[in-house]
């Protein structure tokens, strides 16, 4: 299978064997990154997405019913997958340390409930998570680069990058110019991506992990999408990410089916790893499990974790809880049973 994806892609650029080195990948397309032109090359040669076909192999996943003991499974994979967000102007230090107290124990009643992935916040509200999360496991993941319209100089969101690290943000969500992509600026896309990269890295050492987001409700073709994974991965991106939440269109399965199929070609070609993050839009346990199914079956087992995988949903949360207290007691609470984020 993974020599199949390899070969697919062998004849834009020559490939390295598959090794765990995580900068094998980058370093081998080289060339391929050298240039506008040889940027522009690369991401127009890519093979054509067949929307017809991503679509209906989208539905078909979603059509994989589980019993009742995997179910079980897979909502506590999903819970521990989540990155529990608010990104309000209203936000204050009182909310996000309700949020990551819910984070740390998402139901009161039963311990045994996993926690959640991330608490994801702005950069002025990274200390407060950090020190509210303490001790927990759970990261802090902060948006940044202008989030969400991501219209601001370099310069800027090198600075936004730079302060929620110093806060102590574990992980960086940042947002691509999609006005420069779509205007075929593809290498200028690129080094900003590689310089918030950079900015991730702390004074010891030890890196924030970047996580790359599309907003692909706006880049209008599935091709477009596939050209950004591939832009995203070869900059260095540890996380590619739909969406922002914040658009009409955010994660739908066809284009998170394009993400995870173009992480899954990047391993394949190069031996690097990216983990995959639709965000928006995804409410209900029943969504939820679609996306797992669609994980296993594309990316394989070991993306099944919460180091390759995140839902950017935080009311999914709630829904998730209330499935699994029927499980485990056999009927649904009352309404007062999850909090109102």
């Amino acid at each position: 299978m993974t020599g199949r994806y390899a070969r697919r892609y062998a004849r834009l650029v020559t490939m390295p064997s598959v090794t765990s080195t995580p900068t094998a990948g980058t370093a081998a397309l080289a060339d391929a990154t050298a240039s506008d032109a040889a940027l522009r090359r690369f991401l127009h040669g890519l093979p054509g997405v067949d929307a017809v076909g991503l679509e209906a192999r989208a539905a078909m996943l979603g059509t994989r019913s589980i019993k009742t003991t995997a179910k079980a499974y897979a909502i506590d994979l999903a819970i521990s997958m989540i990155d529990l967000t608010t990104l309000e102007g209203a936000d204050t230090p009182g909310k996000v340390r309700s949020l990551s107290a819910k984070g740390r124990r998402p139901d009161p009643t039963d311990p045994d409930t996993p926690k959640v992935a991330a608490i994801c916040v702005y950069p002025d509200m990274v200390a407060t998570a950090k020190e509210a999360l303490a001790g927990s496991g759970v990261k802090v993941a902060s948006v940044a680069t202008a989030f969400p319209a991501g219209r601001a100089a370099l310069p800027v969101k090198l600075a936004d990058t730079r302060d929620a690290v110093a806060a102590g943000a574990d992980e960086i969500d940042m947002v691509i110019d999609r006005g420069a992509f779509l205007s075929g600026r593809y290498l200028q896309v690129f080094e900003e991506i590689r310089a918030v990269k950079e900015a991730c890295v702390r004074e010891d050492g030890t890196a924030a992990r970047l996580k790359v987001i599309f907003e692909t409700g706006e880049l209008s073709t599935y091709d477009n999408i596939r050209r950004a994974c591939w832009l995203a991965m070869l900059a260095g991106a540890d996380f590619i990410k739909t969406s922002t939440g914040k658009v009409a269109v955010n994660a739908t399965p066809p284009n998170t089916l394009l993400l995870m199929e173009a992480a899954r070609d990047f391993h394949a070609a190069t031996g690097t790893r990216v983990g995959v993050k639709p965000a928006g839009g995804i409410r209900t346990t029943k969504d939820a499990v679609k996306y797992l199914v669609m994980v296993n079956e594309t990316l394989g087992e070991d993306w099944l974790s919460n180091e390759w995988f995140r839902f950017g949903a935080s009311s999914l949360l709630n829904d998730l809880l209330m499935q699994r207290q029927k499980l485990r007691t056999g009927r649904y609470s009352g309404p007062d049973y999850v909090t109102v984020d």
